[in-house]
């Protein structure tokens, strides 16, 4: 389980100013349950997003994933939980140029000490549900924002993270793809019990979601269950 415990973060600005982006957070993101996250730009999703995976500290409160704090990890040890533990969607394709979507993908596997074939095997099935299957060889500069954007998925759940956050992972995506993109994070987050945060402007995003929240000046203001 993610679990927000009344976080707050602030950014500096100037010598004695200070913008509040989170005020007293709490949320909880269950394994196997996928939870969406809306609010318009500047409600302080993307800050939440950076607090999970501890690339932020929050000013007070704490974050949790299975009862362990990532607010206190060493630099060390947030490294290694971003790179096993977390699966980080993110908006920026950060592709490497001329590699294949092959090896795009399977980059956090080589890093955590696979051998490229079996690394390349092991993301290929996720691949091939992403609907890459026809493009494992093709080299990312070919690839079109779309698959760009389902090869960065596939990187990030090549290691069967127990947290994924996705920041607008629909965002390069037509209609159809989006939805199938969407299903596919709901249905992995069950199949393998992984809490999921999904940031989103995407309306189609309620449809799969097992709880909408939304946030406006860095509070949480409703919350929604999918039977509603």
């Amino acid at each position: 389980m993610l679990e927000f415990r009344a976080v707050t973060k602030r950014y500096s600005i100037g010598t004695s100013d200070s913008i509040l982006a989170v005020d007293e957070v709490s949320l909880s993101v269950p394994r196997g349950e996928l939870v969406a996250l809306y609010g318009p730009s500047g409600s302080g999703k993307s800050t939440l997003l950076l607090l999970a995976a501890a690339v932020l500290k929050p000013d007070s409160g704490d974050v949790l994933v299975d009862g362990r704090s990532v607010a206190t990890l060493s630099p060390q040890e947030a490294a290694g939980y971003r790179m096993k533990d977390l699966g980080f969607i993110r908006q920026s394709l950060d592709l490497i140029p001329g590699a294949t979507t092959l090896e795009n993908a399977a980059l956090k596997l080589i890093g955590e000490g696979y051998t490229v074939r079996e690394a390349h095997r092991a993301v290929a099935p996720m691949l091939e549900r992403l609907g890459l299957g026809h493009r494992l060889n093709q080299r990312s500069d070919a690839l079109s924002m779309g698959e760009r954007q389902r090869v960065m998925i596939a990187r990030a759940l090549s290691t069967r993270p127990q947290v994924v956050l996705a920041d607008e992972p629909t965002g390069n995506l037509d209609t159809e793809r989006g939805k199938e993109v969407l299903d596919l994070l709901h249905e992995l987050s069950r199949e393998h019990s992984i809490a999921v945060l999904l940031v989103t402007h995407d309306p189609q995003a309620a449809g799969v979601a097992d709880s909408r929240y939304i946030l406006r000046d860095g509070h949480l203001t409703s919350r929604v269950d999918a039977s509603n």
